[in-house]
């Protein structure tokens, strides 16, 4: 439930061209809960249902939200396990197995743009691209500069597959079939929903969605605020207001949000949180305060959000 190493290297392809669809994490869920080799049995095509390079699809999408870890455990296969993130939201008896809670979406947009191995494509375009309308070429462009900078060795081939199926994620179908057509790597993602990334096919140009998100709860903003926050805070107590929208990772950026939504949120938060994370205006600089003792203070105030969130809704 955390961000991936940055010092782990990236791998790209593992989605082979699909985006995630709904029911695919629940059906990786469970088969690796009834056996942990299964991605590596021949019998994952009969039990999840699909074609072989859909299997590989579904491990991939599964690791890179979080939900799978690999083990380095000996022995025949290559056992994968379930994380405690993957236990409380898609497990049996979970949150919320078939994704029936929109928040559940922003939850899983948030794990992938985290996921800097597994998913770095989606975080450098959610993080690092500050251009609001772009062209695939644009993009393109920006990313082949962002992965030389960090040293990582790959082709304009394989970038190019990992921004189409990035751009995938986010924009349907419909918005996409007159201009290339329906088939089975074009068929929509869940996160679609979320309309973080608009396509005006008459000028084949991609905008993202800045501003107010009416279906993101501010329990999940929560949560991804108290995840990225260990991240930079060191031993302070106070934030910047603006690091927790502008910078990199941040859940501004992430969700594509404007200052005055992530304002809203943070009081908001004050409240969800009795206080323990306040707002602050000192010599005009607005600052976010966090009273917290402990280490583990962020992570079990991150999952105590969650919980109050599907309290709620299931309720």
């Amino acid at each position: 439930m955390s961000f991936v190493n940055e010092g782990n290297k990236p791998t790209f392809g593992g989605h082979e061209k699909f985006v995630f669809r709904y029911g695919w994490l629940k059906k990786g869920v469970d088969a690796v809960a009834k056996d942990p080799t299964i991605f590596s049995d021949d019998k994952a095509l009969v039990v999840l249902g699909v074609g072989k390079n859909m299997v590989r699809s579904i491990r991939h999408w599964c690791l890179a939200a979080g939900l799978f870890e690999e083990t380095h455990a000996r022995g025949p296969g290559r056992p994968l396990q379930l994380t405690d993130f993957a236990k409380r939201l898609i497990a049996n008896e979970g949150w919320d197995p078939y994704l029936e809670d929109t928040g559940t979406l922003w939850l899983l947009h948030w794990q992938l743009v985290s996921n800097l191995t597994r998913t770095l494509i989606w975080h450098l375009t959610f993080c690092t691209y500050y251009e609001v309308e772009f062209t695939k070429m644009q993009l393109g462009m920006f990313m082949r500069k962002q992965l030389g900078h960090r040293g990582i060795s790959t082709t304009p081939d394989t970038v190019n597959r990992e921004i189409d199926v990035c751009l995938h994620t986010y924009v349907t179908t419909t918005r996409k079939a007159k201009t290339e057509g329906i088939s089975e790597e074009t068929l929509d993602c869940p996160l679609a929903e979320l309309d973080l990334v608009r396509f005006a096919s008459e000028d084949n140009v991609y905008r993202f969605n800045i501003g107010p998100k009416i279906t993101l709860p501010a329990e999940i903003l929560g949560y991804a605020l108290f995840m990225y926050l260990p991240r930079i805070i060191g031993n302070r107590r106070t934030v910047a207001i603006d690091e927790c929208i502008y910078k990199d990772g941040s859940p501004g950026q992430v969700f594509k949000l404007d200052e005055n939504s992530v304002i809203e949120y943070l009081e908001a938060l004050e409240e969800l949180t009795q206080g323990r994370l306040r707002l602050q205006e000192t010599a005009g600089l607005r600052q976010l305060y966090l009273d917290h003792d402990t280490e583990n203070w962020f992570r079990t105030s991150a999952l105590d959000l969650l919980d109050r969130h599907y309290a709620r809704s299931v309720n």
